[in-house]
């Protein structure tokens, strides 16, 4: 387990801030500046490049959009709806334009939430030419003129889509993958607290001093910016990948949740599910697979099949805010986005710390003259440290791997640790080859 980082929840947060602004889109200008804002962390952030109508599997990458301006004013010119006081306000991929419209005409392209009449919800149109602005209810019912202009300054040309990646080697070549999205503009839990999160961990992942396995990050669109990477990487995926994270609203502090992959108990998901019980301590809801809805749904898709999960505090769709310009940054805390960090950190450690060992001595071994246990009253041992010695050995049978041990003598992975390497230091344990029944199931 590694030790205490040089960064705080505050630091976080102050990420997302710069984050939050920023207008992004699938493609566009906007995914740069956010690629610029993320190398301030980590400044080993690549950026590359998929030009416009590259097929990747099912998908072709579309034409670049970028949105420069765009309002509705009075006939007097007052912009009564302005992109300027919220990136919601257009709907993703609308089409430029400059016409006088009657509000009839013009309330056909007008979205609103009724249920909330303060928030302005977000929506997108990346393959359909189509165009809207999204307002609050309260705006929608003051649009009472009988003509309004209507200006979208926006581009939509052949250009590239925008990812970024981190690699990072360790001692052994098998990966653990994180992956976070690019794509939405100005939602706090929603994507900027993945994106604040992923910066940070990739950052203490490159500051180890000691790394058992490589590492890889991913920054790209949701969907099609997972589909394109997997695309160009699969074989070293699947070749690769031991486990991934995808980092998704870690912001909040409201709850804790979990999405596991496709198929059941992979390294990744007891990782997850230990951190949050036995070390976190924290009540968490667990989700179906069914309810998937970020892109765990693409690295764990038939044919890729990666162990990739999430650990989430307030999971997508579950929360009021979700999806509006209501998730803004009074939805993140400094708390809440460390516990964010520190969960998925926790887990990456104990996979980094987890191995599969096996007695030296055939039945139990004789301990007392190495000074390994204390005596016993009642059947009971005196001491913590003796407990663990006798679980240890007891379950160390070259099948189950210290994780396994850990969760069946309900223990913290990290509390057993000192006491392995005492085992190991006299002899009575040593390493064995991971076990066939640990490996990745097939895709």
């Amino acid at each position: 387990m590694t030790g205490d980082r040089a960064f705080s929840g505050e630091d976080i947060y102050a990420l997302s801030a710069r984050l939050f602004p920023l207008h992004r889109s699938i493609m566009g200008n906007g995914v740069r500046e956010t690629h610029n804002v993320l190398r301030s962390v980590v400044p080993e952030l690549v950026t590359k490049e998929i030009p416009s109508g590259t097929r990747c599997f099912d998908w072709v990458i579309p034409d670049e959009w970028n949105l420069t301006d765009a309002y509705i004013a009075d006939m007097s010119g007052r912009r009564v709806i302005d992109i300027q006081n919220s990136n919601l306000h257009v709907m993703s991929y609308s089409p430029a334009m400059d016409a006088v419209l009657s509000r009839d005409v013009l309330m056909e392209h007008i979205v609103s939430l009724p249920e909330m009449p303060d928030a302005i919800p977000f929506m997108t149109s990346y393959f359909d030419d189509r165009w809207a602005f999204c307002v609050t209810e309260r705006q929608r019912e003051s649009l009472n003129e009988d003509r309004y202009r209507v200006v979208i300054k926006a581009t939509l040309e052949p250009g590239s889509m925008t990812y970024g990646e981190i690699l990072i080697p360790g001692r052994e070549t098998k990966e653990i993958l994180v992956h976070t999205y690019t794509c939405h503009p100005s939602m706090g839990n929603n994507e900027t607290s993945g994106m604040a999160v992923a910066a940070y961990l990739a950052r203490s992942i490159i500051d180890m001093s000691d790394r058992r396995y490589s590492y890889r990050i991913v920054f790209a669109p949701e969907t099609i910016g997972a589909v394109a990477y997997i695309s160009k990487n699969l074989d070293d995926l699947r070749t690769s990948t031991i486990a991934g994270f995808v980092m998704t609203c870690v912001g909040d502090d409201r709850a804790w949740s979990f999405m596991p992959a496709r198929h059941a108990d992979t390294l990744p998901e007891r990782a997850a599910r230990h951190v949050l019980t036995k070390i976190l301590k924290v009540p968490f809801q667990t989700f179906s697979y069914l309810e998937r809805g970020s892109d765990e749904r693409q690295y764990c898709a038939p044919g890729v099949g990666l162990p990739v999960v999430s650990i989430m505090r307030s999971k997508y769709g579950t929360y009021p805010e979700y999806h509006t310009s209501l998730d803004d940054m009074t939805v993140l805390s400094p708390a809440g986005l460390w516990g964010g960090y520190q969960a998925t950190r926790l887990a990456i450690d104990v996979i980094e710390c987890n191995e599969t060992l096996v007695s030296t001595v055939i039945c139990e071994p004789w301990l007392s003259p190495r000074g390994l246990r204390a005596p016993l009253r009642d059947g009971k041992f005196l001491d913590d440290f003796s407990r663990k010695v006798s679980d240890l050995m007891a379950f160390s049978d070259g099948t189950m791997d210290l994780l396994a041990i850990a969760d069946r003598v309900d223990a913290s992975l990290f509390d057993l640790l000192p006491v392995v390497e005492i085992l190991k230091d006299q002899g009575l344990l040593e390493p064995v080859e991971e076990p066939k029944s640990a490996s990745r199931q097939a895709p």
